[in-house]
């Protein structure tokens, strides 16, 4: 392993030019007196605040540097809406009912409109999407009725609070086991009935709570009432000691390794990560080489507090270049989870036109600052013509770079991170995380948001609903009904659930 080199990780490229931010006006025509704006600097950093302060007042917007009576629209980024009420409550402004709170999408779509835009949108985005339910105590929800439990994830309201994850675990393992094996039939069957049990709002103790729940199988029953009666399943045992799983789960572990590259290396007599770096026949790709150079750093979880790092760096750097962009933390962070296996961001820009040179410039910058360990940048392949797609899980057709990123990380224990003059060991005060960009056009985003924001098993139920109840399709990039033979437009998540007849699933409720 000490003959990988990160030299040979990274890919050369030219070096391409950054773009200068316009210098500061020294006085503004306001054009729309009745809209009076104070953007809320939390979570959003003093150097970009200015920027489109000046960027707005430029565009004739009334912008305030400090928050007042006279104050109509408040708007910030990445922050709920019990974050910027508490931030109000802080700064003692006890009536929030004189104006209104959004999302600052709204004010970038006015800026591109060059004149106030319909608000109502924005304020139900920055309200609900953060997971502000109109419950004041969402999770004391009556008890819900087995009878009543839809086939569908997306008509069931999922969070973290898991009462069976006993069980739900080991379901996963025997899913896995079965994907491992290429058989798809009780792959499915288990990550549906897993599924299922997670949205329970209570633990199963006995045979009859399940009782009229979809997709419980005879297969799934077994295993229930093996936990049921001895709190273990002995299929469970036997596949975790199962050579192929062990083997296949290893393999799998390794940045850039998936089920083709584990049988080959499994029929070749591999079974173990020290079988692989000691076989000189074996041509690995980049993408592997880094894996197995980050190992233990890309195993260990990711934090929420690594991912808000992470999230700082991507957007100090996204913004040098497009300050308008709009940079969204998906994935399971998005929906609530504490810890993770990478970080993924959704970045799109109003307008604009240099999206397809972001990533590049993004990188370049990375690689001067040494901060990137590896990086694959994916171009678009973006077609219309043949959107959306009849596959349910389909991948999408957006420009992605799939990164390693070089996390500093502060050092806890100063005693135990000494170390004399005379030894040679360094120490390690960086971790490598997995991050993936993928950059959408803006009429695409909500689309993309939806569909990168998951679960895997909650997109897989959504696409199928729209499919067999609506007769529609649905993508990471469109909604197409079929019946009507027109494309569905929408600005934000909780239209696309409208069109589709669905209530609408906070983020946090889709960890299905």
């Amino acid at each position: 392993m000490n003959k990988i080199q990160t030299m040979d990780i990274l890919p050369k490229r030219k070096k391409q030019k950054g773009m200068q931010l316009s210098a500061p006006s020294s006085s503004y025509k306001i054009q729309f007196n009745e809209v009076v704006i104070f953007i809320l600097e939390k979570k959003m950093g003093v150097t970009r605040r200015m920027f489109l302060m000046d960027l707005a007042r430029r565009k004739g917007f009334r912008v305030e540097n400090e928050l007042s009576d006279s104050v109509t629209h408040i708007v910030a980024e990445n922050n709920s809406c019990a974050e910027i009420l508490k931030w109000l409550q802080v700064h003692r402004i006890g009536d929030s009912s004189g104006f209104k709170l959004l999302d600052i999408s709204w004010l970038i779509a006015c800026m591109e409109a060059g004149k106030p835009v319909d608000s109502e949108k924005y304020q139900l985005l920055v309200r609900r999407e953060y997971g502000i339910s109109s419950s004041p105590h969402p999770e004391k929800r009556a008890p819900i009725s087995v009878s009543k439990f839809s086939q569908y994830a997306c008509q069931r309201r999922t969070t973290l609070n898991n009462y069976n994850k006993k069980i739900t675990d080991a379901f996963e393992i025997l899913a896995e086991n079965y994907e491992f094996r290429e058989n798809e039939g009780p792959c499915l069957a288990f990550r549906r009935a897993a599924s299922v049990l997670k949205s329970l709002p209570f633990t199963i103790v006995k045979a009859k709570d399940i009782e009229g729940l979809p997709w419980m199988g005879e297969q799934v029953k077994e295993v229930i009432e093996d936990f049921l009666e001895e709190g273990e399943s002995p299929r469970v045992k036997n596949v975790l000691n199962c050579e192929y799983y062990k083997s296949f789960k290893k393999f799998t572990s390794v940045f850039g390794v998936g089920m083709k590259t584990s049988e080959k290396w499994y029929r070749m007599g591999l079974r173990n990560l020290e079988d692989v770096k000691q076989d000189k026949s074996l041509k690995l790709t980049r993408m592997q080489r880094a894996g197995l150079l980050h190992y233990e750093d890309l195993i260990s979880s990711v934090s929420k507090a690594e991912a808000d790092s992470t999230a700082l760096i991507v957007k100090d750097t996204v913004w040098r270049f497009s300050p308008t962009a709009v940079v969204t933390l998906t994935g399971g962070f998005r929906r609530g989870k504490k810890m993770g296996h990478d970080v993924d961001f959704l970045i799109t820009i109003p307008g604009a036109s240099q999206e397809d040179e972001l990533l590049y410039q993004v990188t370049d910058i990375w690689k001067k600052q040494g901060l990137l360990l590896y990086y694959d940048i994916i171009e678009s392949t973006f077609d219309k013509t043949k959107l959306p797609s009849r596959k349910v899980d389909a991948l999408d057709h957006f420009q992605k770079c799939f990164a390693i990123l070089k996390l500093h990380k502060e050092r806890v224990d100063h005693s135990r991170s000494v170390i004399s003059k005379d030894s040679a060991e360094e120490v390690k005060d960086w971790k490598a995380i997995r991050v993936d960009l993928v950059v959408t056009p803006f009429e695409q985003y909500a689309f993309a948001l939806l569909g990168w924001s998951g679960s895997r098993q909650f997109e897989r139920d959504l696409r199928r609903y729209a499919t067999h109840e609506r007769k529609m399709m649905l993508d990471n990039h469109a909604l197409y009904d079929k019946t009507k033979r027109i494309f569905l437009n929408a600005v934000n998540e909780e239209e696309i659930f409208a069109h589709l007849g669905l209530d609408y699933i906070e983020p946090w409720e889709r960890n299905a």
